[in-house]
């Protein structure tokens, strides 16, 4: 592990403060909070920070659920909001996506906010063994472009880098149209989730929308009709601790038996978590038949690019879509 230094500010503005100091380039600084991804990352020197500025203690813990929504303090972990009765009843895609997520062990001490900006697990990022990774090392390549892509994306993809987004929770808050809190020195500002997240193109070291100093304070789920009768729907090698090959978050809203609205995310596929807006629309005043369902669920194909090993996402997401729909719109 690289040697770093551990700063443990007294309170959120310094910790701001300091952060800011190291400027864009992340390599000099870096915020923990859970660190249950950040520990990897310096274990496998894939992170190489001078400075962690812990965020233990200082940020909002508080899950808050009333007629105007949720709000989900960044330092709640994903255990306590995953067994909140009121996240579970009114919001299950947000419980779902957290109890398919991980281990319990992880979700015990994972926060929100870390859970929202883990880093890919593309193996060729994780391995510093491998010198092509556009994210690690700007410039250098992408080996997963021909090599074993497996568990890469098909949409959002550029020449510099497919690799797949790895955020359960982050797919059903952006189905359910999510927003940050996102706080900085003296300012603040508030930011879609789908909206947080950048596709590669040609810079895919830059993930985020996040300047130097800020930080995620909290996480806001306007109150909706399609959030109650929402569902999450994982496809993986395994049953635990094992991420997405393809996931789906679907939200609908019924009109007796037709859907009126409906939102899908699809995790897994994407770059960033992935709306598919002609899915939805071909959705809306449809009936929970299989074959309306598997119709509008082939729109989901439109732009996406397998690399060989991948392809088989394209007509698993196709076929998860339905399924996800299926149980959602069972609900009472």
């Amino acid at each position: 592990m690289h040697p770093f230094t551990l700063e443990r500010p007294r309170n959120l503005s310094d910790a701001l403060a300091l952060r800011a100091q190291a400027g864009r380039n992340d390599a000099h600084a870096e915020y923990i909070a859970g660190g249950t991804d950040m520990v990897q990352l310096l274990q496998e020197y894939v992170r190489r920070p001078e400075r962690l500025v812990s965020l233990a203690g200082l940020l909002e813990n508080r899950i808050d659920v009333g007629s105007q929504g949720l709000r989900l303090g960044a330092a709640a972990t994903m255990a306590e909001v995953a067994a909140h009765p009121g996240v579970a009843e009114q919001f299950p895609v947000i419980s779902e996506a957290l109890l398919n997520s991980a281990s319990p062990q992880v979700r015990n001490q994972a926060t929100m906010g870390g859970n929202l900006l883990q880093r890919t697990r593309c193996p060729y990022f994780r391995d510093v063994g491998y010198s092509a990774c556009n994210k690690r090392t700007p410039g250098s390549g992408c080996a997963a472009i021909g090599g074993e892509n497996r568990w890469h994306a098909v949409f959002g993809t550029s020449e510099s880098c497919i690799a797949a987004h790895a955020s359960d929770l982050a797919v059903a808050l952006v189905a359910l149209d999510a927003a940050l809190e996102i706080r900085s020195t003296g300012a603040e500002r508030t930011v879609p989730l789908s909206d947080v997240y950048r596709l590669p193109e040609t810079m895919p070291h830059l993930e985020t929308v996040l300047e130097p100093g800020e930080v995620v304070a909290a996480i806001t789920v306007p109150a909706s009709p399609v959030a109650r009768r929402s569902h999450y729907l994982k496809v993986r090698d395994r049953a635990s601790f094992e991420f997405a090959l393809v996931s789906v978050a679907a939200a609908l809203e019924m009109d007796g038996p037709r859907i009126r609205q409906a939102r899908i995310a699809l995790g897994g596929v994407g770059t960033k978590p992935w709306r598919v807006p002609r899915v939805e629309a071909a959705l809306a005043g449809a009936r929970l038949d299989p074959a309306a369902l598997r119709a509008a669920a082939a729109l989901a194909a439109d732009g996406a690019q397998g690399r060989g090993h991948n392809d088989f996402k394209i007509e698993l997401m196709q076929r998860a879509i339905v399924r996800a729909v299926e149980t959602a719109g069972a609900r009472a």
